[in-house]
């Protein structure tokens, strides 16, 4: 089959939620505060990982390392990750880099006494804003967020600051790969094709939005943003997450995310008929 329905996890998170959207895995126990849903393929595939994030609360300001800092500590690659927001609460934000450039021990001593919540670059978020953060990005999530989370697959993450709960902290690795200075975007979207737009090119793995149908080329991911249409023949429904091998069609009236790994954009989409 070109296209396999990946299976989901629910994952447990301080600052996740306890009412998640109907069609996600139900909490193993009334008090469980849900953060992640992670859509896993076969034991041992390498490649993306996609996720549903639920936040309640603010996330850690952490930072995860670019390939270079990942290889150095015995990891095959780090760990870009990009962000479509579904839902945002009035005031939801998210911190993608800091407000201005700092040296390496400033940001330390700023980890250590908290000041690092206010250098983090805060800012206002809808559902339909996306984002793309490099390996090395000081990164934060704001509570009330519903968001698809595509990234490398690695689960190394170095925590700055934890707003005081107690968590560890790793402000020397997090400092020796992070950089201490604003975020700005890597890529401006483009349109190749009606239907057919680029979110995000030129780092670890290409992002781009669907809403008509086509063929895919080569290997990726498809995460419906929102149910209709279908791959395969197999409808196409929120909260859902696929895995695509050799290609796959997707027809109807969809609305989805398809990343593959790699910096430069595919051919053209061949239309389906």
């Amino acid at each position: 089959m070109p296209s396999q329905r990946l299976q989901p996890r629910a994952v447990e998170r301080v600052w996740g939620r306890r009412d998640l959207p109907p069609g996600f895995p139900a909490a193993p126990d009334p008090d469980a505060r849900l953060g992640e849903i992670w859509f896993e393929g076969p034991a041992g595939e390498a490649g993306l990982l996609v996720k549903h994030l639920f936040t309640a609360d603010r996330l850690s300001v952490q930072v995860h390392p670019g390939d270079a800092e990942a290889r150095a500590l015995g990891q095959q690659h780090g760990k870009d990750e990009a962000w479509y927001v579904l839902g945002a609460e009035p005031g939801a934000v998210i911190g993608l880099g800091l407000r201005k450039k700092v040296t390496r021990a400033e940001l330390a001593e700023a980890a250590r006494d908290g000041s690092i919540e206010q250098l983090i670059d805060w800012r206002p978020v809808a559902a339909g804003d996306f984002f793309y953060s490099p390996g090395g990005t000081i990164h934060a999530l704001g509570g009330g967020l519903s968001l698809i989370e595509i990234q490398q697959n690695l689960d190394l993450t170095y925590r700055f600051w934890d707003y005081g709960r107690p968590r560890p902290l790793h402000v020397d690795e997090a400092v020796a790969v992070a950089t201490p200075g604003p975020w700005s975007p890597c890529f401006e979207p483009v349109t190749l094709a009606p239907g057919r737009q680029v979110l995000a090119a030129g780092g670890r793995f290409v992002l781009e939005r669907w809403t008509a149908g086509g063929h895919v080329r080569g290997d990726a991911v498809v995460v419906p943003t929102r149910s209709g249409g279908s791959i395969d023949g197999c409808k196409l429904e929120a909260g859902s997450a696929w895995s695509i091998r050799r290609g796959a069609a997707l027809a109807g009236r969809v609305d989805a995310l398809i990343a593959y790994e790699g910096a430069e954009i595919r051919a053209a989409a061949r239309r389906a008929a």
